[in-house]
């Protein structure tokens, strides 16, 4: 970072700005945001400059002239210009470049043509309303009428265009995956992986490409809550000189069905149930349970969907995998299987489940409003991608089948391979235009990338294709410019819905010599899949034996967890079981989980008032395997690299709050990349123990506790009596303490503590590592690295 302003209130309201909700009463901005890197820099000229074009405008002046004869000669619209090309941008990271995004030179007041994605976004700086014809617009108030009383007249071409539009604008939302958010980014390779896979992103050290991702929930609709139970999708879109390579998928490594016979199953007991359309994005509900219990080899991937791991911190915080086994091509066609890994560098984080429930109502759009903060303000998010690579012989080791999507690889068999990094850094500009219309395909890979033979992979080579077609309106979806790739596209397909190419010539077809045998076969250097062989074989519908066992690696994965993770899965079961109304699919899913593990289900049936009954029966007559625990498969083994930074901390504030020592730990927690904001019973300002204000950037029931990482109680007599008679603030700290998050009270603040009930200790008697009172800031920022506490801990809560 670089060196920083550090006046008296030059950072006041910082962290507002690297906020999108709510801001202090007062209009002057922040002199710098604690960073002078280009991005932060640009965020606050473009949020000041916003305000500046807003002030310009305190009401309509054009109003009057829309009522009687005035409105038969309209005038042109009141307009003015942008101090600065930043105030109309969608983004503060426009200027990141790249060779799909573009130069990284905003277009204003113009609208391109030509260039990577510079030739669709359009500014209206400064320029005239036009109909989509291109017709200068003289009046966008009114319809054309017969008299100012009349009828309107059909002929009315502008009112018709735009009412059309708007009445087509929504398209069908995906099936699954409907809920999503996304990024441009870059992919750089840390080497030269030929020897490996020819696919060109592994090519040589440092290389970039360029990338879109986008992270979704599954089982909600558009406009569910970001923060429900569910798997995350993890869908990453490397723009290469080869072409586009989709490698789509989730946030857990395996999946809840073997084969894509039973997909649509699946997804349809997850969704709400038909016949009253209920429950919005949760499987806590029968039908859900009642597949699952008679589908024994979900139970892997209950134990991850009922971990924390379905209930992410944020999308910055979650892991990706590629879930299937994948094959890798090098250049003289050798072939070696691989399983993909994306690991955050910001750590594996989650929220607890409590605090997911409060956040669903205080913010739906959590994650989404996380990922867009983070890239604006310049914090990028980063992951590292890493390889599991095996051969054909190694996998015949294994005690599973590699094909079976229900089993990983534990990385104590086949220890990952760190191959390069993914930096998101810049927002989309337009929502639909980028994020809903992007379309990921499993069958959308390179040469040096091929598939393996896995069921469930089979069937999504042709599912996620078909439902494009449906869901963008026909078969040229690729067009579609976040789908187009940044090499040329040729080929003999013609015709179809919203056809952009225009073709030249007769030649629609190969071979031919009317054209020159263009466009002509690329040969060796084209994609070729790799010659597996196979021994003659009946047609058969079925699963290899290996896919029977259904157990082992549930337990493997439970018995890695901690004991707050393995209390949170049990809690989870108990919540969703409690939901279900059929006593006999409970009991099915206590069967089931029997064979996982005998604490487990004793808890859950415990929890649900139930005795354990018989575990289900085996669908092998093998026994089932043990594994040594994987402790990678913990949360906690991951804390990331990136320290405070982002974290977000609430400071309370009242009138008579030690104003000094507010803007001190302000600037040194904006200075460590976290974003502090002071919170307060309302907008408005407070008046300090030394008479200078403070401007309240949020208020309590705007921001409440789940909305932040952290809380610090400043020292303050008259402050602390101010936030112990409101209940707000009571109930800020005591979430802030039962989802064990870090807590600073200074001096008089300690007070508020005593008011809320928070205990000093933890429940066994000893110290609590992350309650600090009249503790320095760097142990509180120590302790928010940490990100929680999960000492504290009972069920029931205490507090």
């Amino acid at each position: 970072m670089t060196a920083r302003n550090n006046k008296p209130g030059a950072t006041d309201g910082a962290g507002s700005v690297l906020s999108t909700v709510a801001g202090p009463s007062v209009s002057t901005p922040p002199s710098n945001l604690g960073s002078k890197e280009p991005v932060p820099a640009r965020l606050l000229e473009k949020t000041s400059a916003e305000k500046q074009l807003a002030a310009a405008m305190p009401f309509n002046p054009n109003k009057p002239g829309e009522y009687g004869d005035a409105s038969r000669m309209p005038a042109e619209g009141d307009h003015h210009q942008p101090t600065t090309p930043a105030a109309t941008g969608s983004t503060s990271t426009e200027i990141i470049a790249s060779g799909k995004v573009g130069s990284g030179q905003p277009p204003v007041g113009q609208n391109p043509t030509v260039a990577p994605l510079d030739r669709v976004r359009v500014d209206p700086s400064n320029q005239v309303l036009t109909t989509n014809q291109g017709v200068p617009v003289a009046d966008n108030q009114h319809s054309l009428k017969i008299g100012l009383r009349g009828p309107t007249a059909m002929e009315d071409f502008i009112l018709r265009e735009k009412i059309t539009h708007f009445d087509h604008e929504r398209i069908p939302e995906r099936v699954v995956h409907a809920r999503g958010s996304a990024a441009h980014g870059f992919f750089e390779s840390y080497g030269d992986f030929s020897e490996l896979t020819r696919a060109v992103p592994f090519a040589a050290k440092e290389k970039r490409t360029p990338v879109f991702v986008r992270f979704s929930t599954v089982a909600g609709e558009r406009g569910s809550t970001d923060t429900a139970r569910d798997v995350r999708g993890f869908a990453v879109k490397f723009y290469t000189e080869q072409g586009n390579w989709d490698l789509v998928g989730n946030n857990i490594p395996v999946f809840f069905i073997q084969d894509a016979m039973k997909f649509p199953d699946l997804v349809h007991a997850a969704k709400p149930e038909p016949h009253h359309g209920m429950p919005q994005a949760g499987t806590a509900h029968d039908t859900f349970w009642d597949f699952a219990s008679l589908s024994p080899e979900i139970a892997h991937m209950l134990m991850w969907a009922m971990s924390d791991r379905a209930i992410p911190r944020s999308y910055r915080t979650m892991q990706g995998f590629g879930v299937h086994t994948f094959r890798l091509i090098n250049a003289a066609g050798e072939s070696r299987f691989v399983k993909f890994h994306w690991t955050p560098k910001q750590g594996t984080h989650s929220l607890v489940w409590d605090e997911a429930v409060r956040i669903s109502g205080a913010d739906s759009d959590f994650h989404r409003r996380d990922l867009w903060e983070a890239i604006e303000s310049g914090n990028f998010p980063e992951w590292e991608l890493g390889f599991q690579v095996f051969t054909e012989e190694q996998a015949a080791s294994f005690p599973f089948d590699i094909l079976d999507a229900t089993k990983l690889i534990p990385e104590e068999l086949v220890p990952l391979t760190p191959i390069g990094r993914m930096v998101l850094d810049r927002n989309p500009d337009n929502f639909f235009a980028e994020t809903e219309q992007v379309a990921f395909c499993t069958a959308h890979i390179v040469p040096g990338i091929d598939f393996s033979n896995d069921p469930l992979l089979q069937g999504r080579i042709h599912s996620y294709l078909d439902t494009q077609i449906s869901r963008l309106g026909g078969a040229n979806f690729h067009e579609i410019p976040i789908n187009s790739p940044i090499v040329q596209i040729q080929n003999n397909q013609r015709d179809g819905m919203h056809r952009q190419a225009i073709n030249r010539g007769r030649v629609n077809y190969e071979p031919n010599s009317l054209g020159g045998g263009c466009p002509f076969q690329a040969g060796k250097m084209g994609f070729t899949s790799f010659p597996q062989t196979f021994a003659s074989e009946d047609k058969v519908r079925g699963n290899p034996e290996l896919f029977s066992e259904h157990y082992g690696q549930a337990r493997l994965f439970y018995q890695s967890q901690s004991a707050a993770e393995q209390a949170h899965i049990a809690n989870a079961f108990r919540f969703e079981l409690t939901r279900v109304q059929t006593p006999a699919v409970r009991e099915r899913v206590l069967a089931l989980l029997a064979n996982v593990d005998a604490g487990l289900v004793a808890k859950v049936a415990e929890g649900l008032g139930m005795e354990v009954p018989a575990p289900l029966p085996l669908a092998s007559p093998n026994p089932i395997p043990s594994y040594e625990p994987s402790p990678a498969l913990s949360l906690l083994s991951r804390p990331g690299q990136t320290g405070i930074r982002t974290r977000r901390v609430a400071i309370l504030v009242a009138a008579g709050v030690d104003g000094n020592a507010v803007r001190a730990m302000y600037a040194s927690l904006l200075n460590d990349g976290a974003v502090p904001r002071l919170v307060g019973s309302m907008l408005g300002k407070v008046k300090t123990s030394a008479g200078d204000p403070l401007d309240v950037e949020i208020s309590l029931e705007a921001g409440p506790s789940v909305m932040y990482d952290a809380v610090i109680v400043p020292d303050g007599d008259k402050s602390s009596d101010l936030l112990a008679r409101n209940a707000h603030a009571i109930d800020f700290l005591r979430e802030q303490y039962r989802h064990c998050k870090p807590i600073m009270a200074l001096g008089g603040g300690a007070n508020l503590l005593v008011k809320a009930m928070i205990p000093p200790t933890l429940p066994d008697g000893s110290a609590d590592p992350a309650l600090l009172i009249d503790g320095s800031l760097e142990a509180f920022k120590a302790a928010l690295a940490s990100h929680r506490t999960f000492a504290r801990e009972t069920d029931p809560p205490m507090v």
